[in-house]
């Protein structure tokens, strides 16, 4: 039988993960498949279940919104529960056990890497599960102080006193503060949601603007950073990065990532 991953989330039509993972199964040789599933909010305790049975099952991605509700139904080896606080990788290992991970931190900072971080402050947009990822990669590149958009302030302060970042918490509606680095970490922008509008202006000409965001891939947020001169990462790098790590812990092989042009050629065609 040919062995599988997948991503779930809901909705889920949206997703490039299939396109990236296929890519790379064919790159490599892989008898394997990877797919996306469609998992509504009632049923994901039943997914994981189901998974545990199937021999064939290597593991599954998780996005939008089971990135920190699927922590209850898998076993946590590394402590994700009490440090990132939300999962996007699942893996089925050899005993049927299923374990949780996440990958999305190591996918943010890859591409920040060649930046220098230490001592910067941040501006984030969003406190969900790509958040906590985010705001722990940040963590440990050491920023200084970070602001957090969110509707939610008590969810937003609790992730501040998590990572043991110092911050502000302001509405959503709030004037940017002029930060080194801009990160949308929401849903908002993303193809059936809301518009993420705000003013670039208070922004230093060498800022950052990352949005987490891929569907679409030029959002309103990294087009309006372009039209002013600004650095900006899209979501396809987050994406991809993060991918990669899962990829090796489903299929045991790194991916070819001196293909990641054509690879990104193929998503953004």
């Amino acid at each position: 039988m040919t062995i599988h991953a997948e991503v779930i989330g809901d909705p889920i039509s949206h997703s490039k993960s299939p396109a990236i993972h296929r890519f790379w199964i064919d790159a490599v040789g892989l008898d394997a498949d990877y797919r996306a599933v469609h998992v509504t909010p009632d049923r994901l305790g039943d997914y994981i279940a189901a998974a545990r049975d199937n021999a064939d099952w290597r593991g599954c991605n998780v996005t939008i919104p089971h990135k920190i509700d699927v922590m209850q139904f898998v076993d946590d080896p590394g402590g994700i529960r009490d440090t990132i606080g939300a999962m996007n990788t699942i893996l089925r290992q050899s005993d049927g056990s299923v374990i949780g991970t996440n990958t999305d931190a190591a996918g943010f900072y890859a591409p920040l890497a060649k930046f220098d971080l230490e001592g910067a402050p941040v501006a984030v947009i969003g406190a969900g599960g790509a958040a906590r990822a985010v705001l722990f990669a940040l963590a440990r590149a050491g920023v200084e102080r970070v602001t957090i958009f969110n509707r939610s302030p008590l969810k937003a302060m609790g992730l501040l006193a998590t990572f043991g970042l110092k911050g502000d918490i302001v509405p959503l509606d709030a004037p940017l503060p002029p930060v080194a680095l801009l990160v949308n970490a929401s849903s908002l922008g993303m193809v059936g949601q809301p518009p993420l509008d705000l003013d670039l202006s208070p922004l230093p000409d060498d800022a950052v603007v990352y949005d987490a965001v891929y569907a679409p891939l030029e959002t309103g947020l990294l087009a309006a950073a372009r039209a002013r001169g600004l650095e900006t990462v899209d979501g396809l790098e987050m994406l991809i990065g993060q991918a990669a790590v899962a990829f090796e812990l489903f299929f045991g092989q790194a991916p070819p990532r001196e293909r990641d042009a054509e690879l990104r050629a193929l998503l953004t065609a």
